[in-house]
């Protein structure tokens, strides 16, 4: 069993501050021992699609920042590049969208360096043996890096029913074509939703859309599997081809997980944001509204736990009335499930215990 810190977004009797409670969480002596003096630390974080709000506020990370050069090491905010073509495509736009959302030395006190390099070609093979893949393809700075601090803002996810700290590890550390090995499903349109509008058309960075016929065509041969195009057409027309397994897609996400930390064994720290919980994740170039009241922060040794921890607080929470979540649903019922009913978002948790990723069973200490 592993320890689940946590710290609630309402403000108590003493009117403490979240920064305060965030000094106060990353404070436990569990967590003391994981960054050794020199170490080079990556924070790893999601900077945010430019046009989207909902990523971890800069304000927040600077608390890790300030926890690891306490402990002596030496920190640095880094992620991936994108699949798709959007502001985060190469190191350059990257690091201007970072900076554009508040992650500025200034704020932050740390530097920036996008891990898998200016066009995503610096990574590594790791070898992992396990059911889908033999070796994974893992960022340079990642690898290179002696201990992490993994930030993750936690919310739904059109694939794999949720992101967390997984997800974080396995598509963040991930160079562009680590992250086209582990897309494994493609999308299908249903011909008698399409209103022929072209949204579908305008997003697609690959050109795996056309308009023939008053019609959406799509050409999978184009497609990487991104999953750019899931949210964005107004009919809902667009939906995942559930002939191409998409539990083989979250299991090949959890085995990059699993590589993305294995010589960092003891050296990472989880920290999940449980607020905003938006129905798409943050890559998207916009934010909806959160299914739940904003919840709190857990901190963890664990990625599985963390997680698994983080879902059953979302799915026991209340709903939100301005939310994409039926009416219907009720504290306690599976909120994933009701945004995505085609996902099994547990299979994250079971695999990643399976191959020995971390444990589905937690203790939640509320600090």
């Amino acid at each position: 069993m592993s320890n689940v810190y946590m710290i609630d977004f309402r403000a108590q009797n003493e009117r403490e501050s979240t920064i305060e409670k965030l000094k106060k969480l990353f404070s436990q002596k569990e967590f003391q021992k994981i960054y050794k003096k020199d170490d080079l630390t990556a924070i790893k974080l999601h900077f945010g699609e430019k046009g989207n709000d909902g990523f971890i506020s800069p304000v927040y990370v600077r608390q890790g920042v300030d926890f690891i050069k306490k402990c002596g090491a030496k920190p640095f905010l880094t992620d991936t590049n994108t699949l798709y073509k959007g502001s985060r495509a190469n190191a350059i736009d990257h690091t201007i969208t970072a900076i554009e959302h508040g992650f500025d030395y200034a704020v932050v006190n740390a530097p920036i360096i996008i891990a898998d390099g200016l066009n995503s070609q610096d990574y590594e093979e790791v070898p992992i043996t396990q059911k889908h893949f033999d070796h994974v393809k893992i960022a340079s700075a990642i690898i290179a890096a002696n201990s992490m601090l993994v930030l993750s803002h936690f919310k739904c996810h059109e694939m794999a029913g949720f992101g967390g700290a997984i997800k974080n590890l396995a598509m963040g550390c991930a160079p562009v074509v680590g992250k086209m090995a582990q897309h494994s499903a493609r999308p299908l349109v249903r011909t008698s939703k399409c209103q022929a509008c072209g949204a579908c058309v305008e997003t697609c960075d690959w050109d795996a859309y056309t308009i023939e016929e008053n019609l959406a065509k799509f050409d999978s041969v184009k497609c990487v599997g991104c999953g750019k195009c899931l949210n964005i057409c107004p009919h809902r027309a667009i939906v995942l081809n559930w002939d191409t397994d998409i539990s083989e897609f979250i299991e090949r996400m959890t085995e990059y997980a699993y590589g993305a930390i294995k010589n960092k064994q003891n050296k990472c720290l989880y920290i999940n944001f449980i607020n905003r919980v938006t129905p798409g994740c943050d890559c998207y170039g916009f934010s909806d509204a959160s299914i739940v009241p904003d919840i709190g922060i857990l901190a963890s040794t664990d990625p599985v736990a963390i997680d698994q921890a983080a879902m059953d607080l979302v799915n026991q929470a209340v709903r939100l009335s301005n939310s994409v979540l039926p009416e219907t649903i009720k504290p306690g019922e599976d909120k994933f499930r009701a945004i995505y009913p085609y996902i099994d978002s547990t299979i994250q948790l079971q695999y990643g215990e399976k191959i020995g990723l971390g444990t589905r069973q937690y203790s939640l200490i509320r600090v």
